[in-house]
């Protein structure tokens, strides 16, 4: 077995943003999951109510774009959070191929009681909202916005994170 030090391979694992990244998602949602069990949610369909307390009625589409998930994706969390109860999906009149999702009156009343989430997993985390947040988001939003472009071109939806919206198809700085 060859061993080199830290300092002088670039393959390392612990020098791999690849990997710093996907412990740290991983290690996060997971935090999540108790806080989020007492709202009767997984951390993507707490992902999914999100984006429908921001707007509701919604299509699968939109949804699916505001997640940068595709809709095959979303579809089955979709089955689910109407099974709970939260959301209702309906075609929509004059076009049988699209689907619009709008929160029922139980998954409405569901953002009383998640507005806790936000504040408890800072705490969680041991973050403060003014300067380790948004920090944080503005690296990540920089990651996201770069990795977008070079992955995923023509994607066509604005991602948007913290105080600014992202285009993925432009690399340029903030």
């Amino acid at each position: 077995m060859t061993s080199l030090s830290g300092s002088e391979d670039e393959l390392l694992l612990e020098r791999q943003l690849c990997f710093a990244l996907a412990a740290a998602s991983r290690a996060v949602i997971s935090a999540y999951k108790p806080v989020l069990q007492e709202l009767n949610l997984t951390h993507p369909q707490y992902l999914v109510m999100l984006t429908l307390w921001e707007a509701s009625p919604r299509s699968v589409n939109e949804i699916s774009e505001a997640l940068l998930l595709g809709p095959a994706t979303v579809s089955p969390l979709l089955k689910r959070l109407e099974a709970s109860g939260y959301v209702t999906r309906r075609r929509v009149q004059g076009d049988e191929h699209s689907l619009a999702v709008g929160l029922t009156p139980e998954g409405a009343a569901l953002r009383d009681r998640a507005r806790a989430v936000p504040g408890t997993m800072l705490r969680k985390l041991g973050l403060n909202r003014t300067d380790d947040e948004e920090l944080l988001r503005g690296r990540m939003a920089r990651l996201l916005k770069v990795s977008q472009a070079d992955n995923r071109p023509g994607l066509g939806a604005a991602v948007q994170m913290g105080s600014g919206t992202i285009d993925p198809r432009s690399t340029s700085g903030r």
